[in-house]
């Protein structure tokens, strides 16, 4: 089987404040609020959900393409890609347009703020599905808002099963756009804050989303994951990392080990078990992209974790 991931490439921009937040604003200034944070520590991290997922699919041996549109600054970008053996064959350079660009800054709190510029990412919809190129699985991963809603209804008319995954892409549809992607999807995986807005704006209770697709998947952090599917309440336990580092991919690297374990025929169990490996894989490295996941390791740390051999 061969997967298409449709989704975004982003430049990660990713600063360390060595105090709290909190600290540096003044509660009766907020409204004229204007605060500078020195932030000696600056990482340049490679992301977007279609490039992190296609990083740890291809690092385990599936077979996935992502799709994306990049800006005219991208060569950094695709010489990472190449170098790790990712197909560039359906990302597509915008001229004009800067790649997606996320600054954040972190404090020692674990507490965020982000700017996040989509650039190139708007033009998402310039590209078609490649619907004749032997796809036989898609994912729909935060993107352009009219590429998301394009692809969804180019892989449904083509016949091609496809994942829904709104991440923090959800905001941007109402509940009848919502509603529809979960009538043209076969799987729709969200966390679990992204699952409860799911279910206020659609108005469907989780059982309900899970009766029109193969599976709904609830990711819950440290808690673990729920595979809804059939009449089946599935627990997926968390694996065990070698160290909590950074979180931030971990659940495109488990999206990464859904596509695997589904290409493979595997069970949802299996399956489960399988995409929480690759986000415990994942959370022992700083940034999305700099772990290396292989076949082997995968296999080892999931029969440590989990005492069966996943046969995949």
């Amino acid at each position: 089987m061969s997967a298409l991931i449709c989704g975004s490439f982003a430049y990660d921009s990713i600063m360390v404040f060595p105090g709290n937040f909190s600290d540096q604003i003044l509660a009766e200034q907020i409204h004229v609020l204007n605060v500078s944070f020195l932030v000696p520590e600056l990482r340049r991290e490679y992301g977007g959900c279609a490039g992190n997922i296609a990083y740890n699919l291809c690092r385990i041996g599936g077979d996935g393409e992502p799709m994306g549109t990049v800006g005219h600054d991208f060569a950094p970008y695709a010489s990472w890609l190449d170098g790790h053996g990712v197909s560039r064959r359906y990302v597509h350079e915008i001229e004009d347009a800067f790649t997606a660009q996320a600054y954040i800054t972190t404090d020692i709190k674990d507490n965020q703020i982000t700017a996040f510029h989509p650039g190139a990412m708007n033009h998402a919809h310039v590209q078609d599905v490649p619907t004749d190129a032997g796809i036989t699985l898609g994912m729909i991963s935060p993107d352009g808002r009219d590429g998301m809603l394009q692809h969804a209804r180019q892989f449904a008319e083509a016949g091609i099963p496809f994942v829904f995954d709104p991440g923090q892409g959800l905001p941007m549809f109402d509940g009848e756009e919502l509603s529809r992607f979960i009538e043209q999807a076969s799987v729709v995986t969200v966390n679990d804050y992204e699952g409860q807005m799911l279910m206020e704006r659609t108005g469907l209770t989780a059982w309900e989303i899970a009766d029109q697709v193969d599976a709904l998947i609830i990711t819950r952090g440290g808690e673990g994951s729920v595979i809804l599917a059939g009449e089946r309440n599935i627990e997926i336990p968390v694996a065990e990392a070698a160290e909590l580092l950074d979180p931030t991919g971990c659940g495109d690297a488990y999206r990464a080990g859904l596509l695997f374990g589904m290409m493979s025929g595997a069970d949802w169990e299996t399956t489960g078990r399988l995409a929480a490996i690759m986000g415990a894989l994942k959370i022992a490295s700083h940034g999305t992209q700099n772990h290396s996941p292989n076949p082997e390791s995968v296999r080892q740390s999931f029969k440590k974790n989990f005492g069966y051999d996943p046969g995949l």
